[in-house]
């Protein structure tokens, strides 16, 4: 019934799975039929405290219980403690504004960095540097600015000021007087879940600080632990000037958020949401990050860390004729397959097996799972993951 309700009302912008889910917990959903399903998606990296977690559960009823939403002409308190929570956790000398998804933030880092290149008498600098095979959103300006081509069919014409570099070192060769800002994925989830080279990331933060140019980094996935700390920014050791981050933020409900060191680029009017971080989402994410903060600090985090990229790397090397190369960092990784034939295969396969994995890339079997998955569930989900590859052997 409810297959058919979705067919007849519901616009057809995804290729669903029709399995009807009504519960779940940690890593594990369960079906109506009361089939369970090992969880390694999270909801494409938002779950990251795991479904349901009791104190998320709490902090949104609580909150549900007192006040839901005024609108950003008030002040929210949780909103307040949670960008003063995301500054301290983050070590930068930032300001947060408060969205309601990844696509918003990098609207929003967009914007700051289009009026920072609006100078008085001078030449507007307004161009944005990205990377071939990144994904920074769906709206006209973020598709535009994601570097996969082929997802730019239908929808111009576009906003001018975009270009796509096929690689990090392209980059210098496409600044010019016009150049703005660079804006980059740390590691590239839907392009493949590649990372850059620390090194090059550092390189290249030098010379666009050297010419003015701005550095704003979507950690939209890479953001809230999923790589090991608060922000791969971090891992990489390099200040960007503007940081976007969303999915895992919120532990499942809507949010996003743009950080910027520009602490004064705008004034009443410039930018503003409805709905960005009003009392509900903020105490979630307070919460969130309580969780996780914690995790990092007791030496979990780490731990489950390695016993993950463990996990992996015993597949790889079991089944070295189907998976090329490991990628990733952290809780976000993926296997190389050897071709996409073979790869849509095994996420078919992976399913029947009730084990929930994602595709990124043209081949790329990728992982992220609730960051606080335990080893139970590691285990029976890569049981799972290596019966469904063991079927192409």
């Amino acid at each position: 019934m409810f297959e058919k309700m979705d067919r007849d009302f519901v616009l057809h912008s995804y290729g669903r799975n029709y399995v009807n889910f009504k519960s779940a917990k940690g890593a594990v959903i369960t079906d109506t039929n009361d089939k369970e399903y090992i969880d390694f998606m999270a909801g494409i990296g938002v779950v990251s405290v795991g479904h349901s977690h009791p104190r998320v559960v709490k902090a949104i009823s609580e909150q549900a219980s007192k006040i839901i939403h005024v609108s950003n002409l008030f002040l929210i308190e949780p909103q307040a403690k949670l960008a003063q929570k995301l500054i301290s956790l983050s070590g930068y000398d930032m300001r947060c504004f408060f969205s309601n998804s990844g696509a918003e933030a990098n609207e929003g880092a967009i914007k700051i960095a289009r009026k920072y290149g609006e100078v008085e008498g001078k030449a507007k600098r307004y161009k944005v540097i990205t990377l071939e095979h990144s994904f920074h959103g769906r709206t006209i300006s973020t598709l535009k600015a994601t570097g996969q081509v082929s997802m730019h069919d239908y929808f111009g014409p576009y906003p001018d000021g975009f270009a796509h570099a096929k690689d990090i070192d392209d980059i210098k060769t496409l600044c010019d007087e016009h150049t703005i800002a660079v804006m980059l994925e740390l590691v590239q989830g839907e392009g493949g879940v590649e990372p850059m080279e620390k090194q090059k990331v550092q390189e290249l933060e030098k010379f666009l600080k050297d010419r003015d140019i701005l550095l704003i980094i979507d950690e939209v996935q890479t953001g809230i632990y999923r790589t090991g700390e608060l922000l791969a920014s971090n891992l990489f050791e390099i200040t960007p000037d503007i940081i976007t981050i969303a999915k895992g933020l919120g532990g499942g409900v809507p949010i996003g958020c743009v950080m910027s060191s520009l602490k004064d680029i705008f004034k009443p009017g410039d930018h503003g949401s409805t709905f960005g971080g009003n009392y509900l989402v903020c105490a979630a994410a307070l919460e969130v990050l309580d969780i996780l903060e914690e995790y990092k600090n007791s030496g979990g985090l780490d731990e489950a860390m390695i016993y993950f990229e463990k996990c992996l790397s015993e597949i790889s090397k079991k089944y070295p004729d189907i998976v090329k190369k490991e990628v990733g960092l952290g809780f976000m990784r993926g296997l190389r397959i050897k071709d996409s034939e073979s790869l849509t295969k095994i996420i078919d396969e992976a399913f029947r097996n009730r084990v929930l994995v994602l595709k990124a890339g043209r081949n790329t079997l990728r992982f992220l799972p609730p960051i606080t998955i335990n080893k139970e569930e590691l285990d029976e989900g890569f049981k799972r993951v290596e019966v469904s590859i063991s079927k192409l052997s």
